[in-house]
């Protein structure tokens, strides 16, 4: 017998689970996470496994360590991280939601597997190969759309609290820190760890596994 039962979804969206197969993910990232990256790369490989409708958002390390101490280096780091989630934040204003993806498709696939760090030169290139106005890139250095993007950050949080990083990942509504996995899972692989994490939100009370890193990330 099937129960019907009715989920809210990230967007505050009801649906019946009893007549519903697409499952939505909503995932969080900062364009400069290398683990955010991996995760990605998992869920895009998802998307053409099973039947899964995935919203792209945007959330800033560089907002998440506000007012914390922080080594010198790391402080730096969380300087510069500010400019490539405000232009996909800019981008995303100007020209729509669709743009998200692929804006960090591309600036991603220079940071993380091609190792860039001239991130200026970085966010023309990733705009240009969008086809998306090179004027964008003028939001890394200003706080224009930092309200913006403060908001979206705030609904991941609202979502798993402040004790996170990123990525963070919504299934049907429920919220999780991770998965933080490296590499990311290809084919069936990739397709069973969605399953088991569907399964886990489907378990009220479920919080969190964690176990100790011992490796770090893998863009081969």
């Amino acid at each position: 017998m099937t129960t019907a039962t009715t989920t809210q979804t990230a967007d505050g969206t009801a649906a019946d689970d009893a007549t519903r197969t697409r499952v939505r993910a909503d995932l969080w990232f900062d364009p400069v996470c290398p683990w955010a990256w991996m995760t990605s790369r998992w869920m895009t490989e998802v998307e053409g496994l099973r039947d899964v409708e995935v919203h792209w958002h945007v959330m800033s390390l560089a907002v998440l360590n506000e007012g914390r101490e922080l080594p010198d280096g790391y402080r730096a780091l969380m300087d510069e991280a500010w400019g490539p989630v405000r232009v996909v934040t800019a981008a995303r204003l100007a020209h729509g939601d669709e743009v998200v993806k692929p804006l960090y498709d591309a600036i991603g696939t220079r940071l993380h597997p091609g190792g860039r760090t001239d991130r200026t030169t970085v966010l023309a290139e990733a705009l240009a190969e969008v086809g998306l106005p090179a004027e964008l890139l003028e939001a890394a250095d200003d706080d224009r759309v930092d309200a913006e993007l403060r908001a979206s950050h705030q609904r991941a949080l609202d979502l798993v609290g402040d004790e996170v990083g990123t990525p963070v990942i919504a299934i049907d509504g429920t919220g999780y820190f991770g998965p933080v996995v490296t590499p990311a899972p290809r084919g069936e692989d990739a397709g069973r760890l969605w399953d088991g994490l569907v399964l886990m939100t489907r378990v009220p009370g479920f919080y969190e596994l964690k176990r100790t890193r011992t490796q770090g990330p893998s863009f081969g």
